[in-house]
Parts: structure tokens; C-alpha cells; sequence
């Protein structure tokens, strides 16, 4: 009778120590490196190997599932909230297992990104608050992707920051976008209050400018009677009618060394110089706006086709939007062309 009294006085206990699942630290560190399809990186805050930065240090502290779930679903501190498709409790229990198999740093690491010195209050706020930790000293996911393609008002940026994991579907919708991928969680009102929110949304828009959705692809190289060439295609992926447009472009594309240019095609076209930056050959065209949707169609052809060691690649900059003062360092590669 005893025996079973203490057996039913455990049962709880055991039905809530099996509920959390147990963590495989392999699944854990896949997680912790993954790239895709989930993307939300904890790194960024917490350091490459959990020794911390932004946020405290996890590696070698004995934190439980249960600790690391409660930390995604409601943060002590400015970390936003990750919800079960992001950081399931399976995935907590993995991330638990792979922070025990860490030693403990002996200090904790450093911020990723540093406030630059004499950084607008703007700026500070945002790198101070977590953002830059994530986007970067010049912000520039949200100044592009968010601001610059949608021209986004301080209410929409908002429900994008304290609504991330709804409303930032719903902003792909509108752009023809079917990722499903959620970077962010949501940050709470209580410790990203709307006035920091407020500043940091004023800074980007008004001080360093909003950043020109624009991007450009180099297809395969087709061969013809006069050599090889490469269709080049510039595009504002905006949202048209809203979207910011891109005034005064710079294209260029750098030629492979001992590659000869034979002609180059499309508006604007202004030849083939030596970079003084780079040292490089590069083919240049020149644009007086882009708005969003509209689309260069550019060419170059080559004396012979580029290699995996001497590919062509290429760059797109643009006069306005720009910062109010200073130089703009806002530019958009090109990537490589498929060989």
C-alpha cells in the first residue's frame, strides 16, 4: 500500500519530467549553425560558440530545456520572442544538450557590432537596443528590404518589430515573396519602448536614408561570332507605386584580367576604365533613376569566356537616397558570373 502511494505521489513528476523531450546535442549544434530554412541566429548576440556578446554567455552553464525554452518564448531582457516555429521545445532541449557539451568561457565575448564614436543618437539606439547586433552598424536588411522597398510609414515599421513572426508574412505577400523563413521574433513595447523605436526609425529615414532596393544579376555567358556575352539585368525590386527610387546609378562590372571587352549594349553605356579603387578594368554604365519594377537590360561581351578564377562581378551605387551628411557607403554586389 505504501509502494503504491509513493508510486502514485510521483506520477506527476514523472509525466512532467517526460513532457519536455530529451536533447540530442548533435541536433543542437546543427541548429546552432544552420542555415536555412529557419534562420534566426543566435549567434549574432550570444557569440559563435555561446560565450556570449550582446546577450549572456549559454556555454557551460548547465541551463536546462525548460531555461532555454521559457528564455525564447518570454526574454528577460531586450531578446525578442520566438514562437514555436522558430524555437520548438524539441529544438530547446537540443540547444540545451549541445550548450552542456561547451566549456564555460572564462569572459564573456563582445558585442558583434560596435557603436561607431560619434554615432548619431539614432544610430546608438539601434546598435545599443540589439538591431545592429543583427543588421549591422548601417542597418541595412531593414533600410532596403522594409524601408526602401515598401517607403514604410513609422506605424508600419513598428508592427513589423513588435509583430514580426505575423506581420512579416504578410509584408512578403504584398512583395510576391513566398519565403517562409522568420528571422526575428517579436520585441516587446516594455523594453524596446515605441520612442527608441520611434528614433531609430527617424535616423534611417532621415539621416542616413533609406536604402534603394536594387540588385542585378549576371546570366551565362553566350557564345557568338564576335566572343562572349553576358547579359546583365538591373532591377528596383520595390513595390511599385511606394517603393523608393534610386536616382543618379553607377554600374559596374570588373572585367577578368587579360580579357579584352568587345562591345558593350544597353542604356547609359559608358565604356571600359581603370577603377581607382581597385586597380580593376571595369565596364561602366550610368542610369538617371530607377524606380520600383523597372529593369536594365545590359550586355557586355568578351574576348573570351571568364573562368572560376577570373569570373566577372560587379557592383550597382546610386547618388540618392543618401545620408545628410557624409559619404554614402550603400552599395549592392553582383554577383559572380554562372559558369
Amino acid at each position: 500500500m505504501k509502494k503504491m502511494l509513493v508510486a502514485v505521489l510521483m506520477l506527476p513528476l514523472a509525466q512532467t519530467a517526460s513532457a519536455q523531450p530529451a536533447g540530442d546535442a548533435a541536433a543542437g549544434k546543427a541548429y546552432w549553425d544552420r542555415l536555412a530554412p529557419r534562420l534566426t541566429d543566435c549567434k549574432d548576440c550570444h557569440g559563435l560558440n555561446g560565450e556570449g556578446g550582446f546577450g549572456p554567455d549559454l556555454a557551460g552553464r548547465g541551463l536546462s530545456a525548460a531555461q532555454v525554452e521559457r528564455a525564447a518564448r518570454q526574454p528577460w531582457g531586450i531578446m525578442p520572442a520566438f514562437v514555436e516555429s522558430q524555437v520548438s521545445s524539441k529544438d530547446a532541449a537540443d540547444l540545451a544538450a549541445y550548450f552542456a557539451t561547451l566549456p564555460k568561457p572564462a569572459t564573456p565575448g563582445k558585442w558583434r557590432v560596435e557603436v561607431p564614436p560619434n554615432a548619431p543618437p539614432g544610430q546608438v539606439t539601434m546598435i545599443s537596443m540589439g538591431c545592429g547586433q543583427c543588421h549591422g552598424a548601417t542597418f541595412n536588411g531593414p533600410r532596403g528590404n522594409s524601408l526602401g522597398a515598401y517607403n514604410m510609414g513609422f506605424a508600419e515599421f513598428a508592427n513589423m518589430v513588435y509583430n514580426h513572426t505575423t506581420a512579416m508574412p504578410a509584408y512578403r505577400a504584398t512583395l510576391g515573396n513566398n519565403a517562409t523563413n522568420l528571422d526575428m521574433g517579436n520585441f516587446s513595447r516594455a523594453r524596446l519602448s515605441e520612442g527608441q523605436l520611434r528614433q531609430i526609425y527617424l535616423w534611417a529615414r532621415d539621416e542616413i536614408g533609406m536604402r534603394a532596393p536594387m540588385a542585378g544579376q549576371i546570366a551565362k555567358g553566350e557564345v557568338g561570332p564576335n566572343g562572349v556575352t553576358y547579359p546583365v539585368t538591373v532591377t528596383n525590386n520595390g513595390v511599385q507605386g511606394r517603393g523608393v527610387i534610386a536616382e543618379g546609378l553607377t554600374i559596374n562590372i570588373t572585367i577578368p584580367a587579360d580579357t579584352t571587352v568587345v562591345a558593350g549594349d544597353g542604356t547609359g553605356y559608358q565604356g571600359v576604365h581603370t577603377d581607382e579603387r581597385t586597380k580593376a578594368t571595369v565596364a561602366t554604365w550610368k542610369l538617371p533613376r530607377s524606380a520600383p519594377k523597372d529593369q536594365a537590360k545590359l550586355s557586355i561581351t568578351l574576348s573570351k569566356p571568364a573562368t572560376a578564377a577570373a569570373n566577372l562581378r560587379g557592383d550597382i551605387r546610386w547618388t540618392k537616397p543618401a545620408p545628410k551628411s557624409g559619404p554614402s557607403t550603400d552599395v549592392v554586389n553582383i554577383a559572380p558570373a554562372p559558369l
